[in-house]
């Protein structure tokens, strides 16, 4: 094993890859967040403001994944995501043996990527705090700690989301994620070519979050959330982070870890039992056609937020 994580053409250079692809991944996305939060104001009276700064961040995030998964698509399938690696082992397309692997470097990544930020934006931080009389650590820094980790929010009515509606929203969101990612990239569902894959799956990063993002942020990774909420807490915010504590809510750190690795695990079973043994009823079907399916041009796949390579045949 030890010469497997030293080993560039093997565990090792899939391993960085991860690291490095996370860290793009949450410099882009919780960037943007950075940017709104703490330059741009995320919302103004009449409201303008904050369906605008809503859609500038989707689209953010949108943008981080595709360029993450160029970073690392070729040489670790760019998962990028514990869900996407436990989902992509359940459906058999990735080996046990590296998950925790994976999910190790996902997190470390996340959690490098929020301590350059956290430089990079620490002006907005201080200035914020002291305008507004928020003591980093109090239930009322979750406006500032928003730039690393998630939460639930508010309705207009005013009710914040329970954390059961949170639960539900993370497990919702990761299992459309996980079973496009697999529809997306199936070498027998007419797949984009590679270059074009990390462009699709950031669009639907970007859909995801305008659906469904407004309950509790859309983390859908677990390594997004957890890394920079680690580093939060060891940043002074305190209970905000760890166990995930503000206005109306508390403990919830669990939730954008437990709720995601299940939407993932409930998107493989759906995608094993469902629309795979037909597309490969189908192609089996097709005079001449390789039984075992090849991928469209390129030999590796670029599946954004977590593909399996393509080089692996498909099962």
């Amino acid at each position: 094993m030890a010469s497997d994580l030293m080993n560039r053409r093997g565990l090792g250079g899939e391993l960085l890859a991860e690291f490095l692809g996370t860290m793009v991944l949450i410099l882009f996305g919780d960037g943007v967040v950075a940017a709104v939060l703490l330059f741009l104001g995320f919302g103004a009276k009449d409201g303008s403001a904050s369906s605008a700064s809503w859609v500038l961040i989707n689209f953010g995030w949108g943008f981080a994944v595709m360029l993450g998964v160029f970073i690392a698509g070729t040489i670790s399938g760019a998962h990028l995501n514990p869900a996407v690696s436990v989902g992509l082992a359940v459906r058999g397309a990735f080996p046990w043996s590296k998950v925790g692997w994976y999910s190790l470097f996902q997190f470390l990544g996340a959690w490098f990527a929020a301590l350059i930020l956290y430089i990079e934006y620490n002006t907005g931080f201080t200035s914020l705090e002291k305008a507004n009389n928020i003591v980093r650590g109090s239930l009322a820094s979750t406006a500032t700690a928003s730039v690393f980790f998630t939460s639930p929010h508010t309705t207009l009515g005013g009710t914040v989301v329970p954390i059961w509606n949170a639960f539900f929203d993370q497990v919702l969101g990761t299992f459309l994620l996980v079973l496009l990612i697999l529809a997306i990239t199936d070498a027998r569902n007419s797949p984009p070519l590679s270059n074009l894959a990390p462009f699709i799956i950031g669009m639907l990063i970007v859909a995801i979050g305008m659906s469904f993002g407004v309950d509790a942020g859309y983390a859908i990774n677990p390594a997004r959330d957890f890394g920079p909420r680690v580093f939060a807490w060891m940043a002074g915010w305190g209970q905000v982070a760890l166990p995930g504590n503000g206005p109306g809510f508390s403990n919830y750190f669990w939730v954008p870890i437990v709720g995601p690795l299940l939407g993932g695990i409930i998107a493989a079973l759906i995608y094993m039992v469902s629309l795979h043994p037909i597309l490969h009823d189908r192609f089996e079907a097709i005079p001449g056609a390789e039984p075992r399916g090849e991928t469209v041009r390129d030999e590796t796949s670029e599946a954004g937020a977590g593909i399996e390579r393509r080089s692996e045949r498909q099962v």
